[in-house]
């Protein structure tokens, strides 16, 4: 396996006739399920440069990107707060996922966060620009169905939690 190319967050691999990008350190995901005592989704909404318009997605963060070493839960606690103003009781670990084998070799830890408080506004840190949604479930697919129609792309993750609600 050689390095192509490396930046501060991405690579691209080389494995033979395979091409592939990689997080640089070897980082993965905290991606968070989170469900008001309502029966409400918390879902973020940003623009995603790859795609070209605002995505639809489940609050989620790089684990360790600053603190090396950072335990994944700590990095959805953090990530839930920063992204959507939630504070969660605590976090069940769903395991881990791969976002897209075919072309990267990065993974996601998934969390269902439980007991929500709400203190704070969300929107990220300075940059990201995000937008909190606040979603029944049982609206859900018509909500996403919607957010489509007006040119938002839906991030495949929300797959799993639909199955997961």
């Amino acid at each position: 396996m050689t390095v192509e190319w490396r930046g501060k967050y991405l690579e691209v691999h080389r494995d033979g006739t395979w091409e592939y990008a990689a997080r640089t350190r070897g980082i993965g995901a905290a991606v968070i399920l989170a469900l008001t005592e309502a029966r409400e989704i918390v879902l973020v909404e940003q623009f995603r440069v790859p795609l070209g318009r605002p995505t639809i997605e489940l609050p989620a963060g790089l684990i360790g990107d600053d603190t090396e070493g950072e335990a994944a839960a700590v990095s959805a606690a953090r990530e839930l707060h920063e992204e959507t103003g939630f504070v969660a009781a605590r976090f069940d670990d769903l395991g881990d996922y791969a976002t897209s084998p075919g072309m990267t070799s990065e993974t996601f830890r998934l969390f269902r966060a439980h007991g929500l408080t709400r203190d704070g506004a969300g929107g990220g840190v300075d940059g990201e620009d995000i937008a909190v949604h606040v979603v029944p479930v049982k609206d859900l697919g018509a909500w996403l169905d919607a957010r489509r129609a007006e040119g938002r792309m839906i991030d495949s993750r929300l797959l799993v939690a639909l199955a997961l609600v």
